[in-house]
C-alpha cells in the first residue's frame, strides 16, 4: 500500500515536472532574445560581437569533429584537466566581475533603490514615502535593516559598495554549490565549475543589491547543509553542525525572501515519502540519529527566528505601521491580471485602503472577478502564457522593472565604463548581444536538464520538486518576469550539473541508435541494388 502511494506520488511529481519544465524549454527556445540580426520585438539588432560568438562556437564544434588533433587537445584540456580548467575559468570570471562592478555601479530605482536610500540616509526614515513603503511591504524591513547595519559598520553608503556586497553573496553561492556537488557527486565537480562560470559570465544582477541575489547564498547553504547531514559517511560532529546550519539558514531565508524556502518543503515531502516505504528497514540507531538531527534543526531554527524577529520588532530606525501591511492574497490577485506580474493600480489601491481587512476583501474581490471572467479554459490558457512570462527570459527580467536605472539609458562609447554599459543599458549598442548570450546560456542549461532523463535518484527528485514548487508559486502569485526565478537558480544549476553524466550516456545511446539505423538503411539499399 505504501509502495503504491509512493509510486503514485512520484508519478504526480514527474507529470507536473515534465509539463512545466518542457513549457519552459519551449518558450526559452522560441524567445525573441535568441534572434540574430534585426529584432522587431525589441527594436534592436545584434552586432559583430554575437556574429563572432556564433562563428567561434560553430568553428570549435566543426574542428572538434573533423580534426583528431584538435579533438585530442580539447579532450585533454576540458575533460582530463577539467578541474584546473574550471578553476582558471572561474578566476577569469571573478576578475571580470570585479572590473565590471568597479566601472559600472549605477543607482537603481524600484524596490532596490528604496531599500538602499532608506538604509544609507538617516534622514530618509522621516520621508512619508519611505515609512509608507515599509509599512506596506513589511517583508522588506529585515533586508533594509541588514543593509543599514552594513552601511554603519563599514561606513559606506555608495552603490559601488553594495554592488560589491552583492557580488560577494553571488560568488559565495557558487562556492556552496560547488561544495554540494563535491558531496553528492564528486566526479561532476568539473562540469559544475563550467556551468557556474558560464552563469556568472551572463549574470549582471551583481549590480542590483536586492533580495533576489542576496538570498542566493542562503538557498545554496541550506542545500549544502542538507546534503552534508544526509551523507552517513560524514563525521557525526560535521553532520550535527550541518543540521544547525540548516535550521539557521532556513530561518534567515524566510526573513530574506519567504518564497525561497520552497526547496525545504520539497525536501520534507521527498524524505517523508521515502520514510513511508523504508520504515520497516530502519534500525533504531537510524531513527535516533534522524530524531537528533531534527531536534538540532528545530532548535537552531527556533532561536534564529526568535533573535531576528525580536530585532526587527524592536527596531527604532524607522517607524512603520504594520497594520497597513499588504496581505498575501494581494499578490495572488495581481498574479491573474495582465502578464501575471506587478499591477500598479492594484498596488496604489493598497496604499489607500487603511486596514488589512479592507485590503484583503478588495484583493479577494479582484481575484474572484478575474477568475470568473477568464473561466476554466481561459484561466488555463492564461497560466500557459504566464509560464512563458515567468521562465522564458534568460536575462532574468533584466531592465523589465520600472525605473530600473536612474541615469541616462543611452550611453556613449567613450571610456571603459560606457563601453560596458552599452551591453546592459536599455538603449545600449550591444544590449541585443547581451540578450542573445544570456539566452543561449539559458537554453543550454535547460537542454542539459531535459536530456538528463534516467533513473529517479532522491536528490534529482528533490531538485525537480523544488522547481515544480517554484513554478507553481509563480503561476499562482505575482510573477510575469523571470527575475523571480533567480531565487531558485541553485536548484537548477545543481540539477543541470548532476544531469551531465546522464546526458552523455543518453546522447551516446541516441547517436548509436541513429548510426545503427543508418547502417541498416545502407545495407538494405546495397542489397536491393545487388538484386536489381
Amino acid at each position: 500500500m505504501m509502495r503504491r502511494f509512493y509510486n503514485f506520488s512520484q508519478s504526480v511529481i514527474n507529470f507536473f515536472w515534465h509539463v512545466l519544465f518542457f513549457l519552459t524549454l519551449f518558450f526559452a527556445v522560441t524567445s525573441p532574445n535568441i534572434i540574430l540580426g534585426d529584432n522587431a520585438t525589441f527594436g534592436t539588432s545584434t552586432t559583430m560581437v554575437t556574429t563572432g560568438l556564433v562563428i567561434a562556437i560553430v568553428a570549435i564544434l566543426v574542428m572538434n569533429y573533423a580534426y583528431p588533433r584538435v579533438h585530442a587537445w580539447l579532450y585533454r584540456v576540458l575533460i582530463t584537466q577539467r578541474l584546473r580548467t574550471g578553476t582558471i575559468l572561474l578566476l577569469m570570471v571573478l576578475a571580470a566581475q570585479i572590473a565590471f562592478v568597479f566601472f559600472v555601479h549605477p543607482n537603481s530605482g524600484f524596490d532596490s533603490g528604496m531599500l538602499l536610500h532608506t538604509a544609507t540616509d538617516p534622514s530618509a526614515v522621516r520621508d512619508p514615502d519611505a515609512t509608507a513603503y515599509f509599512s506596506l511591504n513589511v517583508n522588506n524591513l529585515p533586508i533594509m535593516l541588514f543593509m543599514h547595519w552594513l552601511s554603519t559598520t563599514f561606513q559606506q553608503t555608495t552603490w559601488e559598495f553594495f554592488d560589491f556586497v552583492t557580488l560577494f553573496f553571488v560568488d559565495l553561492s557558487v562556492i556552496f554549490n560547488l561544495l554540494s556537488v563535491r558531496i553528492v557527486q564528486k566526479r561532476a565537480l568539473g562540469a559544475a565549475m563550467y556551468i557556474q562560470a558560464a552563469w556568472l559570465a551572463v549574470f549582471p544582477s551583481i549590480i542590483m543589491p536586492y533580495t533576489d541575489a542576496w538570498g542566493l547564498p542562503l538557498v545554496s547553504f541550506y542545500l549544502l547543509c542538507y546534503f552534508t547531514l544526509r551523507k552517513t559517511t560524514m563525521h557525526p560532529l560535521l553532520r550535527l553542525s550541518a543540521a544547525n546550519g540548516f535550521g539557521i539558514s532556513v530561518m534567515l531565508t524566510y526573513f530574506m525572501k519567504p518564497s525561497s524556502i520552497i526547496p525545504v518543503i520539497a525536501i520534507a515531502i521527498i524524505e517523508g515519502l521515502l520514510a513511508l516505504v523504508n520504515h520497516k528497514k530502519l534500525r533504531m540507531q537510524d531513527v535516533f540519529v534522524a530524531l537528533a538531527m531534527l531536534l538540532f534543526i528545530g532548535e537552531s531554527a527556533f532561536y534564529t527566528y526568535r533573535y531576528v524577529n525580536t530585532r526587527v520588532e524592536n527596531q527604532t530606525y524607522i517607524q512603520v505601521d504594520k497594520t497597513r501591511a499588504i496581505p498575501a492574497i494581494h499578490f495572488m490577485a495581481m498574479g491573474v491580471y495582465g502578464q501575471g506580474g506587478y499591477s500598479w493600480w492594484q498596488a496604489v489601491e493598497m496604499t489607500f485602503l487603511p486596514t488589512k481587512k479592507q485590503k484583503t476583501d478588495y484583493s479577494v474581490m479582484m481575484l474572484k472577478k478575474r477568475l470568473k471572467k477568464l473561466g476554466p479554459t481561459g484561466y488555463l490558457k492564461f497560466l500557459v502564457k504566464k509560464q512563458r512570462n515567468n521562465t522564458a527570459d534568460g536575462t532574468f527580467g533584466w531592465l523589465k522593472e520600472g525605473h530600473f536605472f536612474l541615469e541616462n539609458q543611452k550611453p556613449n562609447n567613450k571610456g571603459i565604463s560606457n563601453k560596458l554599459k552599452n551591453y546592459i543599458y536599455l538603449y545600449g549598442r550591444h544590449i541585443a548581444d547581451f540578450r542573445f548570450a544570456a539566452q543561449l546560456w539559458w537554453i543550454s542549461l535547460l537542454t542539459i536538464i531535459a536530456l538528463g532523463f534516467g533513473p529517479e535518484r532522491r536528490v534529482i527528485q528533490i531538485l525537480r520538486l523544488s522547481m515544480v514548487g517554484g513554478f507553481v508559486f509563480l503561476l499562482l502569485f505575482e510573477g510575469g518576469r523571470s527575475r523571480y526565478l533567480i531565487q531558485y537558480l541553485p536548484c537548477l544549476l545543481l540539477l543541470a550539473t548532476l544531469s551531465v553524466e546522464r546526458v552523455i550516456a543518453n546522447v551516446g545511446r541516441l547517436a548509436g541508435w541513429y548510426e545503427e539505423k543508418v547502417d541498416a538503411s545502407i545495407q538494405a539499399d546495397e542489397k536491393k541494388q545487388s538484386t536489381d
